[in-house]
């Protein structure tokens, strides 16, 4: 299960708003996932398992957080598509060694798309640096291999936004 090729949407958004690149824990992919959640139903035969009740799952220094979170498995076995609801369902992942700050995503759904190479997160969507820049819209679209991002309108949200908003903080300059 490769739950940490979401952390390119975050980095390239990040690049994409200005701020310094950073990397990813070169070892997070290689950790073991840990899911918390206060039920589970595993159906093997479908390759769907489905978590729910303050659901936490983790994988080095990447965390997901929501009310009920979702894995289908693709029929080799691997992740197809990890879905994430929750008031505000939560994304973070530590950009480098050197660097404790987190990149930050919320949404009312956050799914990574394994297949697609898509991360999605929809209703209420913001992704926040650790410099203090931030997306907001009712959906954020990133592909993880053209490294593209779309942000704008999400269709059916519970609350609509007409325009994208977007901060992005001056560089500091060397002293």
């Amino acid at each position: 299960m490769r739950l940490v090729k979401t952390l390119p949407f975050l980095l390239s958004l990040s690049a994409a708003l200005g701020s310094a690149s950073a990397w990813a824990l070169p070892n997070d992919r290689d950790q073991p996932i840990r899911i918390q959640a206060d039920n589970a139903h595993l159906d093997d035969k479908k390759g769907v398992a489905t978590y729910t009740g303050d659901v936490i799952i983790t994988q080095g220094s990447m965390m997901i957080k929501g009310n009920t979170v979702t894995i289908t498995r693709a029929a080799n076995g691997d992740v197809d598509v990890v879905t994430s609801v929750g008031n505000l369902a939560y994304f973070e992942q530590q950009q480098s060694a050197d660097k404790p700050d987190k990149m930050k995503g919320y949404g009312k759904q956050i799914q990574y798309q394994s297949q697609n190479n898509l991360v999605v997160l929809t209703d209420q969507a913001k992704v926040e640096t650790s410099d203090g820049n931030t997306t907001e819209g009712e959906k954020i679209v990133y592909n993880t291999q053209s490294q593209v991002a779309t942000a704008g309108r999400g269709g059916s949200v519970s609350t609509p936004r007409p325009r994208i908003d977007m901060v992005i903080q001056p560089k500091k300059k060397a002293e």
